[in-house]
């Protein structure tokens, strides 16, 4: 079984990681289900929806990552 901590863990680095490019995904967080599953799996972080000016962001901050 996964720790739910660490899940928690990734998704606040996640979540600083992204805020320091200026990018906030407002449901960013641990697909809780996926603790519920009958089936060991391994949890999900969830990033939902985002408009198109975050999006943009996205892009332009993970192009400028690989550069």
């Amino acid at each position: 079984m996964h720790d739910h901590s660490e899940a928690d863990d990734c998704a606040a680095d996640l979540r600083a990681a992204l805020a320091e490019h200026g990018i906030t995904l407002p449901s960013l967080g641990v697909d809780l289900p996926t603790f519920a599953a009958r089936y060991p799996t391994r949890p999900l972080i969830a990033l939902g929806n985002c408009n198109l000016l975050t999006a943009r962001a996205l892009v332009a901050a993970l192009r400028k990552g690989v550069a």
